[in-house]
């Protein structure tokens, strides 16, 4: 398995080979400036599929990302997946889940046995250590990272920016590996306190927090700016764990195929091949293009549902055929705050397909998103291909989130976070009788205590290891937006 940049970056004979897994998964940016992908997708079979189907999530991972790792001996790969993905890892949620699950799929209504009603369905994803999504796939990387520098002898300066979830869940991945570093850059004073607290109290000698006086789209306008320093980037060797690293991307592909295998066992789950929907939160476009992904190697998913908040410019462009990221006086600060996101890194590669993997396209469309301006496609072929792709949208606001939030709690006794909610109210709206809808979990509550108790007037519940994270102490260094002022963090901290 070899790879390619969505900008068309990829080494010929004067260069030598296209790159390896391990050689991206240290880059993370491709050095024009593009976003790697798999030459080809590997492709499953009705066959794989049965075979998968009763696999632990661990067996599961390995064989999934085993299509896509080809320069890690198996030998090494599988037991690195197995001390990953183990109940004690994934117990840290609720005490009426099965850890050992790792993901359980929670039916909210479950589909008849006639499959007149295709049923709705919650995946739990959020029993890792940081109590979120981002867990899934940072535990994994962590463990890559360490493995891959020690077979090299080097380190690694990892720069990524979060809106809420992905900062934690790296540091909490990273924190005492060996030869790793982590700059986290968060948007100041616009996360939740959990979030905050969850970051900013780790002390850990590898981990930086950075806060920037501005929106997540100015952290990660920095990140890639940074990165785009290739001069900079090589002396300091700067890597990423956001979602522009593929593997992050390769991991999150795992449990849509164990939330598959859920939603279609047991009575009226149907025959093998039954289509399923997923609906998914989307700020970034990670974690739904992981859900693309899927559905392209051969994974038997109908509809993918693209949830948003306020901040609807994924929306807008499955509407409408336009991309018009917005600039940071434009984007709204929300009660779903990890979707509080205008420019959406991961979409340029779900475009790539798009447009037939042609990187001139790309290269011309993204030189307009970079120079601040919008690309429209509703008037090219590109747009009447996207029906071929499953994806439908929708978005929610302040009042759907309550609404949402109550309405499960009051008819499922279940308390959701405020981005799942975006994701029900959307997923419930765009249900179809003929497939399950399984809307993925971002977060637990505890996560957003302030909109919970707004909306149900009391306290969501925490694990015992995180109660009175506010009151620890913090550590956290506050800048204007400034790609220097970084780069003067990163100096400083490693000289």
């Amino acid at each position: 398995m070899r790879y390619l940049s969505t900008r068309g970056h990829t080494p010929g004979t004067q260069d030598g080979p296209p790159p390896s897994f391990s050689e991206i998964l240290l880059a993370g940016l491709a050095p024009d400036g593009g976003l790697y992908l798999p030459q080809s997708y590997p492709q499953v079979s009705a066959s794989d599929l049965e075979q998968w189907r009763g696999l632990s999530y661990a067996e599961l991972a390995y064989a999934v990302l085993s299509r896509f790792i080809d320069d890690i001996p198996p030998a090494d790969l599988k037991p690195l997946v197995a001390r990953t993905y183990t109940a004690q890892i994934y117990g840290n949620g609720r005490a009426d889940t099965q850890a050992s699950d790792i993901t359980p799929l929670r039916w909210l209504e479950r589909p008849d046995a006639a499959n007149r009603e295709g049923g709705l369905a919650i995946l739990e994803l959020s029993n890792g250590p940081t109590l979120a999504f981002k867990d899934m796939a940072m535990q994994l990387l962590g463990n890559l990272f360490e493995y891959v520098l020690a077979k090299r002898g080097e380190e690694i300066n990892i720069l990524g920016a979060t809106s809420g979830d992905t900062g934690s869940s790296a540091e909490y991945a990273m924190r005492g590996k060996q030869g790793v570093r982590v700059f986290m850059l968060s948007p100041h004073e616009r996360m939740s306190a959990f979030q905050r607290a969850q970051m900013y109290s780790l002390h850990d000698a590898n981990i930086h927090n950075i806060a920037v006086r501005g929106m997540f789209d100015d952290a990660q306008d920095i990140v890639k700016a940074v990165s785009n320093d290739h001069a900079f980037k090589a002396r300091y060797k700067i890597g990423a764990v956001n979602s522009i690293n593929w593997a992050r991307v390769a991991a999150q592909v795992v449990y849509y195929f164990k939330g598959y295998f859920a939603a279609t066992s047991g009575p009226g789950g149907g025959a093998s091949n039954r289509l399923v929907a997923f609906a998914v939160p989307s700020g970034n476009f990670g974690n739904i293009c992981a859900g693309h992904i899927a559905r392209m190697m051969g994974l038997p998913i109908g509809r993918l549902v693209l949830a948003t908040n306020e901040n609807d410019v994924l929306h807008e462009f499955f509407r409408t055929g336009v991309y018009r990221p917005r600039a940071t006086a434009e984007t709204h600060t929300t009660s779903s705050p990890s979707m509080d996101i205008s420019k959406a890194s991961n979409f340029e590669r779900f475009v790539f397909d798009l447009v037939g993997r042609d990187p001139a396209v790309i290269r011309e469309l993204w030189a307009a998103v970079d120079a601040g301006g919008s690309f429209d496609l509703s008037r090219t072929p590109f747009f009447d291909k996207l029906p071929d792709f499953g994806f439908v949208s929708g978005t929610s606001t302040h009042a759907d989130r309550l609404a949402t939030i109550r309405h499960t709690f009051e008819t499922y006794g279940l308390m959701i976070d405020t981005h799942t909610a975006d994701g029900l109210k959307v997923g419930s709206q765009l249900r179809t009788p003929e497939m399950p809808m399984v809307v993925l979990e971002t977060a637990l509550p505890a996560k957003f205590e302030e909109t919970i108790i707004e909306a149900l007037g009391r306290r969501p519940e925490r694990p015992a290891s995180l109660r009175g994270i506010e009151e620890l102490p913090q550590k956290v260094e506050v800048i204007d937006v400034s790609v220097d002022a970084v780069k003067q963090i990163i100096e400083r901290s490693i000289a």
